[in-house]
């Protein structure tokens, strides 16, 4: 069923957020209809008994987040811990994690991370921030992007992070199907082949698009740091693309990564990002190929935000790679949002895998690569995976735009000149800082030079790039 629907699809096209919970940004969806969708399919939304206790025992509810919440569209109002050991206590508590994790940790876990970001320099919680804030749910008025596609296509309620730790890790698993063992982002690159290379071997067309500057994929794998540069480009020239009916097969979208940026990483403009779904689903709809794509919204991690599911512990090992701090990758990481786009996808569709099978995690995206291209699974994780190629149910794709009418909600602006260069941009300096570009001197010797802010920052990245592709000739 899944092959035979893919057969009409031409292009996959990828766009990865970064750091938030389903529930966070999606979980009242369908709160105005009892959590039950149109056609009747239940849909794991919060109830609005849900709840984490304090340091202290006492219950912190979940809340709506409206235009009358301070800070609305920058919460949870700083960064939360996400990494490997904080998603444990936000999952297990206090206990070990092992067995069904119970997600109430949340708020102590959140308290915990505010009290270090404020006694050290650099981090940024706004004004205001209190531990409760981690519970605060995006509303569907508040982000009428996300949600008229999430109800107008298909929403997964039941898609994972492949791993429970924070981005580059899970990244790479989106890419490669592994993260070689690696539970943090103090590993910036991989040498496992990635799905690019898988393409490339079999003659299938894929991009990668940075949004205002060179993409960080480009420098994570060495199937994509050797790509031609055509493989690479900037979010205008995806915009051009899909103008002219050029998208290749398989394109994959990064945000910028600034606090300035349009990544939603907390705690930057929540509403920036929604401008950045907007401008990608107009730039697919009034291109040629609409008929024939399907869009993936997603988000690499929770980011520490809050969601009330227990990640599932049956997900298959990707290889034989040793985990760092004792992870044997048989336990997947929190439920983030997943909104599937298409044409051929019926409004207000809830899609899910049936109860007690392997469930949707960032590897689908590979496996419905291979299935759609024929190609091998890259680790025995995508090999595992499922596919959400039954979504697409219609024959005949439809013309209505569900965005019609949406305003996308707006903040003001920020200067990248004002603002600290942010844990993402830091990472994709570093990679380019090793790349090999000729000193004038007969060598490659290259010392980083200070770089303030986010502006510094993306100066420095195009500079870089931009010599090393004239070495490369």
């Amino acid at each position: 069923m899944s092959a035979a629907s893919l057969s009409s699809i031409q292009h996959l096209v990828v766009l990865m957020l970064e750091n938030r919970s389903f529930d966070h940004m999606l979980g009242l969806l369908y709160a105005d209809r009892g959590n039950v969708a149109p056609g009747g399919q239940p849909f794991e939304g919060l109830r609005g008994s849900e709840s984490n206790p304090d340091a202290n025992g006492r219950p912190v509810p979940a809340f709506p987040i409206t235009p009358a919440t301070p800070n609305a569209y920058f919460m949870p109002g700083a960064d939360p811990g996400e990494g490997y050991a904080a998603t444990n206590l936000q999952l297990f508590g206090s206990g070990p994690a092992t067995g069904q994790a119970t997600n109430q940790g949340f708020v102590t876990n959140f308290a915990a991370t505010l009290a270090w970001e404020q006694s050290r320099p650099g981090w940024t919680p706004l004004p205001g921030t209190t531990e409760a804030d981690i519970m605060g749910i995006y509303t569907p008025a508040m982000l009428p992007v996300l949600s008229a596609l999430a109800r107008g296509y298909a929403v997964c309620d039941h898609w994972y992070c492949s791993a429970p730790t924070e981005t580059l890790p899970n990244r790479a698993f989106a890419c490669a199907a592994t993260s070689q063992g690696h539970m943090d982002d103090h590993t910036k690159t991989y040498t496992a082949p990635s799905i690019f290379g898988l393409l490339s071997a079999h003659g299938i067309g894929w991009s990668i698009h940075g949004y205002s500057q060179s993409p960080l994929t480009r420098l994570n794998f060495p199937d994509t740091t050797a790509a031609a540069a055509s493989h690479f480009g900037l979010f205008k020239d995806f915009q051009a693309a899909a103008a002219a009916g050029q998208l290749p097969a398989f394109t994959f979208l990064e945000p910028s990564w600034g606090a300035a940026g349009n990544s939603q990483h907390p705690n930057y403009s929540v509403a920036l990002g929604e401008q950045l779904i907007h401008d990608v689903y107009q730039a697919l709809r009034q291109g040629p190929g609409w008929n024939q794509t399907l869009l993936v919204i997603t988000y690499d991690e929770h980011g520490g935000c809050y969601d009330h599911v227990a990640p599932p512990t049956n997900a298959v090992p990707p290889d034989a790679s040793v985990g760092e701090f004792g992870f044997d990758f048989t336990r997947f990481g929190p439920r983030v949002p997943a909104v599937l786009v298409s044409p051929l996808i019926a409004p207000g569709t809830v899609f899910r895998v049936p109860a007690g099978t392997m469930p949707l995690d960032h590897t689908s995206i590979l496996k419905t690569v291979e299935l759609r291209w024929g190609l091998p699974a890259l680790t025995a994780r995508d090999a595992a995976a499922p596919d959400f190629g039954a979504v697409l149910t219609l024959a005949t794709p439809r013309s209505d735009d569900v965005l019609q009418g949406v305003v996308v909600p707006r903040t003001a602006a920020v200067d990248p000149a004002e603002v600290p260069i942010s844990h993402l941009e830091q990472v994709q300096v570093d990679l380019v800082a090793r790349l090999p570009v000729p000193d004038g001197r007969g060598g490659a010797a290259h010392l980083q030079p200070p770089l303030r802010t986010s502006a510094d920052a993306a100066a420095y990245i195009e500079s870089r790039m931009a010599a090393w592709e004239a070495a490369r000739g």
